[in-house]
């Protein structure tokens, strides 16, 4: 007996493990959900987008599996099939999402274990939960309908419901919010003919949605054959890529150098999603550079530098007023010679 319950109990841990590793969404424009015992993480789409859950359901159930999918005044239960390969996939086609009230929405997916019964159920003609191990089924909680419980007080009672000891179900869980579809357009700011620059923004659209963006000028407008039409700008479809936190990211890069001067208006719109967002910037004419034009500077004299000569001493030259004083001072000279011989 022991042995038995602890074989059961491990089977349900393992199948429980599985369901959990492959709550896991699609790649494109959908999202991830973080699977779990509980419905506290939450990930964040827009009406229209595609939801897909799939993974791998072992023990390979007959009946399939249950899922059970709650928001705000909104039930949805179906079962999907688990193929040979003991994989499934549920989906939320675009149709189903575009339609859902702005909220939480919770996934339950069920596995009905080693009965191959799914002992808990719902009765549409109701709107109540059953326990289908409690004598011949008893109603354990209304689900929809008058007295009906909240969307968050339902699904705890239905994870109560199943872990319940006297039923071999087990469960997995994720859980989505639903908000109406935005895109903004980052501020552009100023920028020159012939510029190259990057406009961007923020979404609330699920990676891989695509976004159509028109740069236009907005004094574009019908002109007569023989004028100009003025027309400048670009348009192109980005994809939407993944960001921090709730918001997701898109970017358009631009060449300017078609663009002529004037106000332009970016507008991003949604390509399967109503979504628009929209600002405005403006293209400048590029300045000149202006060029230095050398200015007329007075010629400067530069003396060269050769070599040093030593300098020379010339002998003052002897002018007519000089030779009478010479004259006399040589006679003078002579006479006291003259003197001092005849003193011998």
């Amino acid at each position: 007996m022991i042995q038995h319950e602890y074989s059961v109990k491990t089977l349900r841990i393992l199948i429980f493990i599985a369901l959990c590793a492959a709550l896991l969404i699609a790649t494109g424009d959908a999202i991830t959900l973080s699977p779990g015992t509980s419905f506290s993480s939450a990930s964040t789409i827009t009406n229209g987008d595609s939801v897909y859950i799939q993974g791998v359901a072992t023990g390979h159930p007959a009946n399939g599996l249950q899922v059970w999918l709650l928001g705000n005044n909104y039930v949805k239960i179906t079962t999907v099939p688990v193929e040979s390969d003991n994989t499934y996939e549920y989906e939320l086609k675009p149709a189903d999402t575009q339609n859902l009230a702005p909220g939480q929405y919770f996934v339950l997916i069920q596995h009905p274990m080693m009965n191959g019964a799914f002992d808990i159920y719902y009765d549409s003609s109701t709107g109540q939960v059953f326990n289908r191990q409690l004598g011949t089924g008893t109603a354990i909680f209304q689900l929809t309908g008058t007295g009906s419980l909240q969307t968050p007080s339902g699904a705890n009672a239905l994870m109560n419901a199943i872990n319940s000891q006297n039923i071999d179900d087990t469960f997995a869980t994720a859980s989505f919010i639903i908000s109406s579809p935005s895109a903004f357009v980052n501020p552009v700011g100023d920028h020159y003919v012939g510029d190259q620059f990057t406009v961007g923004g923020q979404t609330n659209l699920a990676v891989g949605d695509k976004l159509q963006v028109e740069i236009t000028s907005s004094s574009f407008g019908p002109t007569k054959k023989s004028q100009d039409s003025g027309f400048s700008g670009s348009t192109g479809i980005v994809q939407v890529v993944a960001g921090n936190g709730s918001m997701n990211q898109w970017s358009f890069p631009v060449d300017a150098s078609s663009y002529k001067p004037d106000e332009y208006i970016v507008r991003v719109s949604g390509v399967s999603v109503d979504v628009t967002g929209s600002t405005t910037f403006t293209i400048l004419e590029k300045p000149v550079t202006a060029i230095a034009t050398p200015t007329s500077e007075p010629a400067t004299l530069v003396q060269t530098t050769g070599p040093t000569l030593a300098p020379t001493t010339v002998p003052p030259a002897t002018t007519q007023a000089d030779l009478p004083v010479m004259a006399v001072f040589a006679a003078l000279g002579l006479a006291a010679c003259g003197i001092l011989l005849k003193k011998k």
